[in-house]
């Protein structure tokens, strides 16, 4: 008999554990999509300011007209950040590329210095690159404007298009997210269908024989969720390092929403799934439990 019962113990622990994991696994992945979701715009933004062009300047301008240029660049609207490459820089960089002397195999330097503009999201779309381009092509020092043209038109054309198929990509995770964890407590809930039984024969009330699960589905949702966000602060961490204008720990507002949102979720979830697994083993006959 105390084997038995260790069995059982052992049993009933590695359901719970698996439970709470399996359930922490889904609402991690509901926690990141809600993430690039709520971080969508900036992600839009993001990428559309790492759009540029290249101000090609003629041969014959000074730096002091080449830095006033710049400077009249830097107080536009529609500039982010600017920044000047002389003919200099330029040919030591593409030596670097070329691994090769190719100014002492020409002879003189064919590069032109320029300014490398990176423009503010709302401007990086064509019509607005194409009236800025005619605004520069008209001041004198300026001898080209060079950016490339469709990848501006497939940015700005991909940007609405992802953020749809994101937000149906999350309604999708949603409803898979309710299909596993409701799957997950009726099993669980199943293991007791005897216990339940037991109790109703000796007259507890329904609501008696609910509330222990009840209580123990919100222990679990809070338990899910809190390794849920714990998985999520560790994601934070190592994407941070590479783009923390998208998402880092300085995101106060919206890290409280999203873990706010997880913690909810895992509780009202796991609540709802066991209230209606019980529920059904409640209406259950004691000779069906067999089956």
């Amino acid at each position: 008999m105390k084997t038995e019962k260790r069995i059982t113990k052992w049993r009933l622990r590695s359901s719970y554990l698996s439970s709470i994991i399996s359930n922490s696994l889904v609402l991690f992945m509901l926690g990141v999509v809600m993430l690039l979701v709520f971080n969508a715009k900036k992600l839009s933004d993001y990428v559309k300011e790492n759009i540029g062009f290249s101000v090609i300047l003629h041969d014959d301008i000074r730096d002091v007209e080449a830095n006033f240029l710049r400077k009249t660049l830097d107080a536009s609207p529609y500039v982010r950040t600017t920044e000047y490459i002389s003919k200099e820089v330029a040919a030591a960089e593409l030596q670097k590329e070329l691994g090769d002397d190719f100014i002492g195999f020409l002879g003189y330097n064919p590069l032109s210095s320029s300014i490398e503009v990176k423009l503010k999201a709302n401007y990086a779309n064509p019509d607005s690159i194409r009236k800025i381009e005619d605004e520069l092509m008209a001041q004198r020092p300026v001898k080209e404007v060079f950016y490339q043209k469709s990848l501006v038109n497939l940015v700005n054309e991909n940007v609405s298009r992802i953020s749809a198929i994101l937000l149906i990509f999350s309604g999708l995770l949603f409803f898979v997210a309710l299909v596993l964890i409701n799957n997950t407590i009726r099993l669980s809930v199943y293991s007791k269908r005897f216990i339940i039984s037991t109790m109703k024969l000796i007259g507890a009330t329904w609501g008696f024989i609910r509330t222990p699960f009840l209580l123990k589905s919100i222990s679990h949702g809070i338990y899910a969720s809190v390794l849920a966000i714990g998985l999520l602060c560790g994601i934070i961490y190592i994407v941070q390092g590479e783009f923390y204008e998208l998402v880092n720990f300085g995101q106060v507002e919206l890290l409280s929403v999203v873990f706010g949102l997880v913690m909810l979720l895992g509780v009202i979830i796991n609540l709802i799934s066991t209230f209606f697994a019980v529920n059904k083993f409640l209406n259950v006959k004691t000779d069906d439990l067999y089956y």
